[in-house]
C-alpha cells in the first residue's frame, strides 16, 4: 500500500526539500499551493512567490493551486491571534491554509499533510508553542509532518503506524540555510528562490498603504487590493487616493485597472507616470495630482507644466507647477 500525503507547497526551497524527503520514503504527494490578494504568488519577490510548477514536473508530484480569496482577506482585518510587525496575521494565516488542507487531504483519501516549516526560522509562527496552537486550532494535531524539523517535535501519528520513518527525517532548527543548501545539491535541486523577509503583509510600506486603504473602504476588492502593489500612493481626504506609476510597466497595468468614475492623466509629449485620481471627491483634488504628475514626469525641471486629464472620454488640459516636497510629505503614504 501506498501513502499520500497533503504538502502545503509555496515553491521555495524548505517546502521543496519536505517533498523530496517524503518522496524518498515512498510517499505519494499532492501539493497545494495557496494563493491570496495580497501578492503570495509566482508574480511576487516575497518568500512565498516562487513559482511551483516546474519543480512539480521536474520531481514528478502532483500540484494544485487553490486562491483563498475574501476568506483570507478577513483574517487579515482581524486575525484572532494578531498580527506580527505589521499586517501579517502569520498564525492565523498558518491555521486557514492548513484547515483547507484537511479538507482536501479528506476530499483525495491522503493521510497526513507535510509543510516545510523549520523550528526557529521565523519568530512569530515557528516557535514550539506556535506550532502546538496551530495543530490545534486546525484540528489536526498529530496529523501534519514538518520533515526539516521532525526529530525535534513532538512525534506524530504517521510516524508512530511506521507510515513514515523518523529516523530518516531531520532536525533543523534555527535561521541558518546551510543544511538545507546541501540537501538541495544531493536533490539536484538548483533552481530555488533566495531567503526572504516574508509576504508582502511584513513589508511596512505595504502595510500601511493596506492600513489606509481599509480605513478608507473597509470592503476592498481585489483590484483595490492589488493597486496597493503598484506605482506611488497618496491620501489627498478619507474618499480621494491618488497613484501614480513609477515605470511603463506599472502605467500599463494602472491603466487598465481604470473604471468609470476615475481620473487619469499624463504629460505628452515627454516621459510621464500614468496618474490615476480614485474618490467621491477627486475633482476637488486635479491641481494637486495634476503638479503630482508633472513632478514624476521628465518636465518637472520646468516652472510650468502642461498635464492631459482625462474624465471618460473627455480630454482638457491644466497648466501647474511641478509639485514640491512638501506637497510630496503631506500626501504620500510610505
Amino acid at each position: 500500500m501506498r501513502y499520500k500525503a497533503i504538502a502545503l507547497y509555496s515553491g521555495g526551497l524548505d517546502s521543496t526539500l519536505s517533498i523530496l524527503l517524503m518522496q524518498q520514503q515512498n510517499i505519494e504527494i499532492q501539493a497545494v499551493t495557496f494563493l491570496t490578494n495580497f501578492g503570495c504568488d509566482a508574480s511576487d519577490t516575497s518568500s512565498c512567490s516562487k513559482n511551483p510548477a516546474p519543480a512539480a514536473a521536474q520531481f514528478g508530484f502532483k500540484l494544485k493551486l487553490c486562491h483563498l480569496g475574501d476568506k483570507f482577506t478577513q483574517i487579515v482585518k482581524s486575525p484572532r491571534f494578531g498580527h506580527g510587525k505589521n499586517m501579517n496575521p502569520c498564525i492565523d494565516c498558518r491555521i486557514i491554509m492548513l484547515r483547507e488542507a484537511a479538507e482536501l487531504m479528506n476530499m483525495v483519501g491522503a493521510d497526513f499533510i507535510i509543510t516545510g516549516e523549520v523550528l526557529g526560522q521565523r519568530a512569530m509562527s515557528q516557535r514550539k508553542d506556535t506550532l502546538h496552537i496551530i495543530d490545534r486550532e486546525c484540528g489536526m494535531k498529530g496529523r501534519i509532518v514538518r520533515p526539516l524539523s521532525a526529530k525535534v517535535l513532538p512525534i506524530t501519528i504517521p510516524e508512530e503506524q511506521g507510515i513514515i520513518q523518523r529516523e530518516k527525517l531531520l532536525g533543523l532548527n534555527g535561521r541558518s540555510r546551510k543544511p538545507q543548501i546541501a540537501l538541495a545539491k544531493e536533490f539536484g535541486l538548483n533552481d530555488y528562490p533566495a531567503p526572504a523577509g516574508g509576504c508582502l503583509l511584513t513589508d511596512p510600506i505595504y502595510a500601511r498603504r493596506l492600513q489606509d486603504l481599509l480605513h478608507a473602504v473597509p470592503d476592498p476588492d481585489a483590484e483595490e487590493l492589488g493597486l496597493l502593489r503598484l506605482g506611488r500612493h497618496f491620501r489627498l481626504s478619507g474618499k480621494c487616493k491618488i497613484i501614480v506609476g513609477r515605470n511603463e510597466l506599472e502605467n500599463t497595468r494602472i491603466a487598465q485597472i481604470t473604471k468609470s468614475g476615475d481620473i487619469s492623466m499624463y504629460v505628452k509629449n515627454t516621459g510621464s507616470p500614468f496618474v490615476l485620481v480614485r474618490g467621491l471627491d477627486a475633482g476637488m483634488f486635479l491641481e494637486i495630482a495634476a503638479s503630482l504628475c508633472a513632478r514624476y514626469s521628465d518636465a518637472k525641471h520646468l516652472t510650468e507644466v502642461t498635464v492631459c486629464i482625462a474624465v471618460g472620454k473627455r480630454e482638457y488640459f491644466m497648466q501647474v507647477k511641478p509639485a514640491d516636497d512638501n506637497i510630496i510629505e503631506r500626501y504620500m503614504i510610505r
